[in-house]
């Protein structure tokens, strides 16, 4: 394990200023490198300690820079067009890049890695996705995935279009002359 000083909030690890034990990869791979955390030597705690009133500053701008955004961005529906089978299931998957696209072109700047996915969608509807402006504000964005314009507006209108081109489609008449007649 190596121990680390945390320069930011880390979601399920800490605060900031918090010195933390975390495995050696994880540091490695993830937190040294993004500049989340670094490592607790004691030159690096006095150094620490006598940035930490500037680390906390620049820290409550970008969080109330975040919130303020979190108000606007909050219960934004973006539309995603894509390919998919009778049963809904989409040819692909809808990934954190797509949705941050697409929240970029309605007018908010967004990293794909501030996109929060359990697991990329891979069904029609409507999606709940989280979007973590900062480590402290998170917002609730909708992913209306459909295949086209219309079925994309019947779904926000909570009518579901499979069942729907369903009921429109007519019953199609058996065909006369099959093979239960031979021919003259």
């Amino acid at each position: 394990m190596v121990d680390l000083i945390l320069l930011e909030r880390v979601e399920k690890l800490g605060q900031m200023g918090q010195v933390v034990k975390v495995r050696p990869g994880f540091a490695r791979n993830y937190l040294l490198p993004q500049k989340k955390a670094m490592r607790a030597t004691k030159e690096n705690m006095a150094y620490f300690e006598t940035q930490r009133a500037q680390l906390e500053a620049n820290n409550l701008q970008r969080k109330s820079e975040a919130s303020e955004i979190s108000g606007k961005l909050e219960g934004l529906t973006v539309v995603l067009i894509r390919q998919a089978g009778e049963s809904g299931q989409l040819y692909g998957s809808v990934m954190a890049r797509d949705i941050s696209d697409a929240v970029t072109a309605a007018g908010f700047t967004v990293d794909r890695r501030q996109i929060v996915l359990d697991r990329a969608i891979k069904t029609l509807g409507m999606h709940r996705v989280r979007v973590m402006l900062h480590p402290e504000v998170g917002v609730t964005v909708t992913a209306n995935v459909a295949q086209s314009e219309e079925a994309a507006r019947l779904q926000a209108a909570g009518i579901d279009p499979l069942v729907q081109r369903e009921d429109q489609e007519p019953e199609r008449p058996a065909r006369e002359g099959t093979a239960a007649e031979p021919s003259a």
